[in-house]
């Protein structure tokens, strides 16, 4: 069975730096995409970024360029979420996704995403 579990969520004060981690089995991690996701109270969840099979980064929000980055760890099985410079906005339950695809897509709808993991809460306040 494909399981992808998100964790290491907590709380950061305004300017500090949160890693989470996305633990994947059950399926041959190097080869696919992996995403992150987050969904803020009241609002719809959002994709934010994305790591293909080489470990390259594409971002679909401007409010995380420069501060987020994703990498990989293929004999872990996991995938890095670094948060650095972290702002009250940035609380969310973060979510980690798989697809069936190498590639990260621009356009959600072909994604490929056939899974999710359970969301850690990440909350920043002063």
């Amino acid at each position: 069975d494909v399981q992808l579990q998100a964790f290491g969520g907590g709380f950061e004060q305004p300017g500090g730096s949160h890693v989470l981690s996305c633990a994947a089995s059950g399926f041959t991690f190097e080869d696919v995409a992996i995403y992150w996701f987050r969904q803020a109270p009241g609002k719809e969840r959002e994709r934010i970024l994305c790591i293909n099979r080489n470990g390259d980064n594409t971002y679909y929000r401007d409010s995380v360029k420069g501060r987020f980055t994703i990498s990989r760890d293929n004999a872990k099985n996991t995938v890095y979420l670094q948060m650095n410079n972290l702002k009250p906005e940035d609380t969310a339950v973060y979510y980690c996704a798989l697809s069936d695809r190498s590639y990260c897509s621009l356009n959600l709808k072909y994604a490929g995403i056939v899974g999710w993991g359970r969301g850690t809460q990440v909350t920043v306040s002063s």
